[in-house]
C-alpha cells in the first residue's frame, strides 16, 4: 500500500482505537487484516460474512437483531501487512446509538476475526 495513504482510526464508543481503515481494508490495532468495507459502507469480515456498516463517526455498527439474510461476499485480495501508527488523534465525540444498535468493535469483536482464524469458532476442539 502506498505510504502516502493515511489510515483512518476506527474508534469504539468508549473512545478506544478498535482498528484502522485503509480503504477498503479494515485492520485490527495489531495490524492484522480483519475485514473490508464496500463502496456503500457495508462491512464484511475477511471470511465474507456480513458484519454491519461503517458509521459517520467511523464506528462499525450493527443491528442487535439482524433481519433478513445478507449473502456472503467474496473478499478482495489479501492486503499487505499493515503497520499501525504509533500515535493516533484523540477520538471524536461519538453520537448516541439506539439500544437496537451495537458497536461491533466494542461488543462483538469476534465478528471480525483475522484471516488465519476459522470462519466459525463455535466448534470446541
Amino acid at each position: 500500500m502506498p505510504a502516502s495513504i493515511r489510515p483512518i482510526p476506527l474508534y469504539t464508543t468508549s473512545g478506544d482505537v478498535g482498528g484502522f481503515l485503509l480503504y477498503p481494508y479494515i485492520f485490527n490495532p495489531q495490524g492484522d487484516w480483519i475485514g473490508w468495507v464496500t463502496a456503500d459502507k457495508q462491512v464484511y469480515s475477511v471470511h465474507g460474512q456480513y458484519v454491519g456498516w461503517l458509521g459517520k463517526d467511523f464506528r462499525i455498527l450493527r443491528q442487535r437483531t439482524l433481519t433478513g439474510n445478507r449473502p456472503q461476499q467474496a473478499p478482495p485480495p489479501a492486503p499487505e501487512r499493515f503497520r499501525p501508527p504509533a500515535q493516533v488523534p484523540l477520538p471524536p465525540m461519538m453520537a448516541e446509538i439506539t439500544s437496537s444498535t451495537i458497536d461491533v468493535l466494542e461488543e462483538r469483536p469476534d465478528l471480525l476475526p483475522t484471516s488465519d482464524s476459522f470462519a466459525f469458532t463455535d466448534d470446541v476442539g
